[in-house]
């Protein structure tokens, strides 16, 4: 689960030195992503990958159509909230995901992960800024949510494809098998990048995203989805480490404090009586 979080944070920051190129560019690098993802699962797990299973497997359908919707709703509104309210409201996910993996998966909402959760929650608030516009919500707001819940829902079903036996490099493939079909209908509406640049960096972010979604999809397999949910919150965490080494972008006092706190509720689990055996979500 960490090397996923090293994995996304270094394709946020690939994408960031994309900059924004509009609605074209959003589609574009989902596009790209998507189709990289397929070619690593075809060309790594030759073996155990089955492509067969995705049009016929109910849950797997699920799992594609729902993460492809979840990750294009999340790029669409990175330009138009801003990167630090659209990261905000989608990672919202890490106490969405415990609360419905207690319902469907019946796994224990313990306190030290409820508590965790909450407080990396609120630094993540102070670290990206995501209050800074006002509480105000529009319609924006309302589908970077609807992609919060999505991804708290695509968690859920690894859990259970992994139950059933299915390999973690087919459950990623219908990611990028059904997120293709969403995207690239839009993607095919605008101009692609023109330049060799913007093509390269949009490949190193795929095989990044790729990576951590691999190593997420793994994860998933023995943490709980509170625990593994948790970890995640280091991605906003390192993509601010990694703008300040890269883009001279360095936090403020406030954003400081914030990460700091999403530190603080990774550790919560772990620290005193809370971190006996168990209680850091390992299932």
């Amino acid at each position: 689960m960490l090397a996923s979080v090293a994995c996304f944070a270094a394709s946020v920051l690939v994408i960031r030195a994309l900059g924004t190129g509009g609605d074209g560019l959003v589609w574009w690098t989902c596009v790209v992503r998507f189709v990289v993802g397929l070619a690593v699962v075809a060309l790594v797990f030759r073996g155990r990958w089955e492509p067969a299973s995705l049009w016929r497997d109910r849950k797997l359908i699920e799992r594609g159509v729902i993460g492809g919707l979840s990750v294009c709703g999340f790029y669409l509104t990175l330009p138009l909230l801003g990167a630090g309210r659209a990261t905000f409201i989608n990672n919202t996910y890490v106490v969405l995901g415990p609360l419905m993996a207690a319902i469907w998966l019946r796994e224990p909402l313990r306190r030290p992960l409820v508590v965790g959760a909450v407080i990396s929650v609120v630094g993540l608030a102070l670290l990206t800024n995501a209050v800074g516009r006002g509480m105000e919500a529009g319609i924006w707001d309302l589908l970077a949510v609807g992609a919060a819940l999505a991804s708290a829902w695509v968690v859920i079903t690894i859990r259970q494809l992994h139950a059933a036996g299915v390999h973690s490099a087919t459950i990623f493939s219908a990611q990028c098998a059904y997120g293709l079909v969403v995207c690239l209908p839009p993607a095919l509406l605008h101009p692609a990048p023109p330049g060799l640049t913007e093509w390269v960096l949009m490949i190193v972010a795929a095989l990044a995203a790729s990576g951590g979604q691999l190593c997420m999809t793994y994860g998933f397999a023995r943490l709980s989805v509170a625990g593994g949910s948790l970890i995640q919150m280091l991605v906003p965490v390192m993509v601010a480490i990694g703008a300040g080494v890269f883009f001279g972008e360095y936090l403020k006092a406030g954003e400081l404090a914030g990460a700091v706190l999403v530190l603080v509720g990774m550790a919560v689990p772990f620290l005193g009586s809370w971190g006996r055996r168990g209680d850091s979500g390992v299932a």
